[in-house]
């Protein structure tokens, strides 16, 4: 847990950084540079019944750090993020892609909420979908919403 806490804690510190650096380039490798998030794999399983409803993706990420901040869609009040560890749901504030690296969010690990739905997705619809960054800004993605039952293969994949 405090392993956790210094991660984020050095991420937002690393972001205020960038910020102040208006997003130039460190080095001539790009090692430090802007990130380039790419949104992968992402579903909604259709909701059997109530007002809620799941999401999941992939970022990838093949540049700097960045942290997904929130998340919003018109199909929803609200939509909130996150985390499951040893089978315990929590609320999270936001998310660090790691550098070069990839933030899942999957069955049994992190995930949306898509709370106070406008309307019910059903298989075959498509969701739009706001993902913010605090350095990418915002990514739109087209949530293909899946059967319940529906889970993609293994991501060792990719």
């Amino acid at each position: 847990m405090r392993r956790t806490a210094v991660a984020l804690g050095t991420t937002v510190l690393a972001a205020s950084l960038a910020l102040t650096a208006c997003g130039s380039d460190s080095g001539p490798d790009g090692s430090a540079g802007k990130p380039e998030v790419k949104v992968e794999d992402a579903f909604i399983p259709a909701p059997a019944s109530g007002d809620m409803a799941a999401g999941f993706f992939i970022v990838h990420n093949g540049g700097g750090a960045d942290t997904l901040t929130s998340v919003s869609s018109d199909i929803a009040g609200q939509v909130t993020l996150h985390s499951t560890k040893g089978g315990v749901m929590k609320e999270q504030d936001s998310f660090a892609v790691p550098a070069n690296g990839e933030l899942d969010f999957e069955r049994g690990g992190n995930h949306l909420m898509f709370e106070n739905l406008k309307q019910r997705p059903k298989e075959g619809d498509k969701v739009s979908v706001q993902l913010h960054f605090a350095e990418s800004g915002t990514v739109t993605v087209a949530f293909p919403v899946k059967a319940a039952t529906y889970n993609p293969t293994s991501h060792a994949s990719h």
